[in-house]
This record gives C-alpha cells, structure tokens and sequence, in this order.
C-alpha cells in the first residue's frame, strides 16, 4: 500500500506543467518581438525573431526599416492588449515564452503578418539585410 500511494503522488506531481500560463497586460510594445507588461516584466517571444531597430544591434539599415515596420505590427497587435504567456526560459534580463492573445500563438501570428521570422534558440538568426 505505500509502494502504491507514492507511485499515484509521483503521478500527479508530474502531471503538473513545469512552467504553467500566466496572463498579464500589455503596457508597451518594445520592438518586434519584445514588449513589458504593466507588472514591468519583459517578455522575449518564444521561437520567433524580429528585425532589430537600434543601430548597435542591427546589421544594415534595411534591418532597421524593417524593425521598425516590425514593431508597429506588434503594437497594433499587442498595445494594451491582455495575454497570456508560458515562461520557456530568460535571455538579456527578459522572460522568454509562448505568447497567446485570445488563444492564438503571438509567434505565429506575428511570423504570418510578416513581422518575424521563425527561429529556434542556438540556431542562426535570420538575415534580415538580404
């Protein structure tokens, strides 16, 4: 009988998700695919990039055109908005994670709007100058 209840409490323990979904509002957008909610946390989306705005971090100044179109999708898109969001990870001061505005993927959404690009931690960003 102990063998038993602690296989069914070892059970339940791992049911739980590691990292669950919280929600939080959208204060302001930062660049394509960063913004900091009202608690003033940053969030970095989660599998995606977004071109750079600022000139010591972008590679051309097609880069920064293209940023900046970027960040204007995302704050129409996300600007005072509330999300949900699962924290994945942390990168530069930020909170990397999933990012869902009424149960759609930000990521995707914002891959599909064209204002990113696809891109899995520890491969090559993508190039955004050519």
């Amino acid at each position: 009988m102990g063998f038993l209840m602690l296989v069914l409490i070892a059970g339940a323990a791992s049911a739980r998700p590691a990292n669950p979904w919280t929600s939080g509002t959208v204060r302001y957008v930062t660049d394509g695919d960063t913004f900091r909610l009202t608690s003033g946390e940053r969030i970095r989306i989660a599998d995606i990039d977004a071109p750079e705005t600022h000139v010591r971090q972008a590679k051309c100044a097609r880069e920064i055109e293209k940023g900046r179109a970027a960040t204007a999708k995302a704050r129409a898109l996300l600007d005072g908005r509330r999300v949900r969001f699962q924290p994945v990870g942390r990168s530069y001061n930020r909170v990397v994670a999933r990012v869902s505005l009424e149960g759609r993927d930000v990521g995707d959404t914002l891959v599909a709007m064209g204002a990113a690009r696809a891109w899995l931690r520890r491969h090559p960003k993508p190039d955004w100058c050519s």
